[in-house]
């Protein structure tokens, strides 16, 4: 990130989002709120005086989900690109009750700016990558039974992550949520909310076998006389080594168990898992001090909604619609329009770095010609039958269509007048045909298959 922000050719835009998305490949019109931050980064020297200084210290922090404290003026991660704070304006009191301001009265660069609001910019872009990444299934309502809320040391594996992060909450050190003590049996439960039709999602979220695996290992080698239960459905180690780090994390002492855990409960200070044994054909109850559960990705939040902004596909499940997932699996069916990452679907970070490779050398074969080939098998308008009624509209999937007025000259002594007819890109549109059964006047025709061919290609067939 510090590389990509001190590039000469790129423009790193943060705390935004896309409102609006217009024009075709080669001539994307992004319309971007730049949302307030309340600090002038061009100021700003990051120094982190005004953090310091923040008599409003017990905020939640939502990249520790809520494990940790931060204050209202923040970087929203550690690592964060620039590395410069901004308000959280939901809970300063100086932009809520006129109160405070201290981070004014500190700053030795005047940076502090609470009268500033969001923006709207337009950018010129050639071509689009989408990298929207991926959220974690939202599982405490479907798998009530593993008491997530209710019972303080039952966290996912993201919240694990945090605590083993040298820059987490702990500092690295593995501890109960509950009552600060390190844990001695940890169990971690695999596919919450994958590979299930009845409560979650049908798909394998890949990348959750693995990670289970390195915190278990993590467990085994940080903490002395521990032991790590891992229950699961299968073992998948899909990936270059994976199934040598899979045998490392066993031969550490990591304890796998072919089992789906139906209950788990308090009993005393520990957590009581009703489970199976499927390899042996009993039925167990394992004590545990903390239960860490493998959650299932599922698309980022708004992302069917930035689909339909943009003007392509999304399929059942909600990720992005690849063109093809064998020849076309980083391109969508709008031209100029490519995909990265988890937003395309489950992934581990080697497959999204390749897809995003992939992804930015298509970008780069098309910006390097002087014109573009684009489909022959698109739809064309006869503005003599076009009344522009518009139906077609809203019907095309990839906002194709649009409504041009044009002069015509009037006839029987009427004079010149103006009409409305549907109008065509043909760098948008690719040929789906959708517009074709809307059209009440059958102005729209496929280019090399209009009704009238088509009618002559069936009588040639039958004579």
């Amino acid at each position: 990130m510090v590389a990509v922000a001190q590039h000469p050719n790129i423009e790193l835009i943060t705390l935004a989002e896309v409102v609006k998305v217009t024009g075709y490949i080669g001539n994307f019109n992004v319309t971007i709120k730049k949302k307030a931050k309340y600090v002038d980064w061009d100021l700003c020297n990051g120094c982190g005086t005004c953090i310091d200084k923040c008599p409003t210290k017990k905020i939640k922090d939502e990249f520790d989900f809520g494990m940790g404290l931060r204050p209202a003026i923040h970087k929203l991660f550690p690592q964060a690109v620039p590395g410069k704070p901004y308000i959280d304006p939901l809970n300063c009191t100086k932009l809520t009750k006129d109160k405070c301001g201290i981070c004014e009265k500190v700053c030795p660069t005047g940076a502090i700016r609470y009268n500033d609001v969001d923006q709207l910019v337009t950018e010129e872009v050639g071509a689009i990558v989408m990298a929207t990444g991926y959220d974690s299934f939202n599982w405490q309502d479907a798998y009530g039974e593993y008491g997530y809320g209710k019972y303080p040391d039952v966290i996912s594996g993201l919240e694990f992550e945090r605590l083993v992060s040298a820059g987490g909450p702990t500092q690295g050190k593995i501890l109960r949520p509950s009552d600060g003590k390190e844990p001695k049996h940890i169990a971690f439960i695999k596919c919450v909310g994958s590979r299930d039709d009845t409560k979650g999602k049908s798909y394998c979220s890949r990348a959750c076998c693995m990670y289970t695996a390195k915190h278990a290992y993590q467990v085994k080698t940080k903490i002395e006389d521990s032991e790590a239960y891992v229950f699961y459905m299968d073992v998948r180690t899909a990936g270059k080594n994976y199934e040598e780090f899979y045998q490392r994390a066993l031969n550490a002492g990591a304890k796998y168990i072919r089992g789906r855990v139906s209950k788990i409960y308090p009993r005393g200070d520990k957590l009581i898992l009703k489970t199976e044994d499927t390899l042996m054909g009993m039925a167990l109850e394992v004590e545990a001090d903390m239960v860490v559960l493998a959650t299932a990705m599922v698309p980022a939040a708004g992302a069917v909604q930035l689909a339909k902004t943009i003007g392509f596909s999304v399929d059942k499940d909600g990720f992005f619609q690849e063109a093809h997932p064998k020849l076309q699996p980083v391109e969508t069916f709008t031209a100029g329009v490519y995909l990265a990452g988890t937003c395309q679907g489950p992934k581990d970070i080697p497959d999204t770095v390749a897809q995003a490779s992939g992804a930015a050398v298509k970008v780069c074969g098309m910006f390097s010609k002087n014109e573009l080939v684009t489909e022959a098998m698109v739809s064309e308008v006869d503005i003599s039958k076009c009344s522009g009624c518009g139906l077609c509209v809203p019907i095309c999937p990839y906002g194709a269509i649009s409504l041009q007025e044009i002069n015509e000259r009037g006839g029987h002594g009427h004079g010149p007048f103006t009409r409305q007819i549907a109008e065509i890109n043909s760098s948008l549109c690719q040929g789906c045909g959708a517009c074709l059964p809307a059209c009440r006047t059958t102005a729209l025709n496929l280019k090399g298959f209009t009704n009238d061919q088509l009618v002559s290609e069936v009588d040639a067939l039958c004579l």
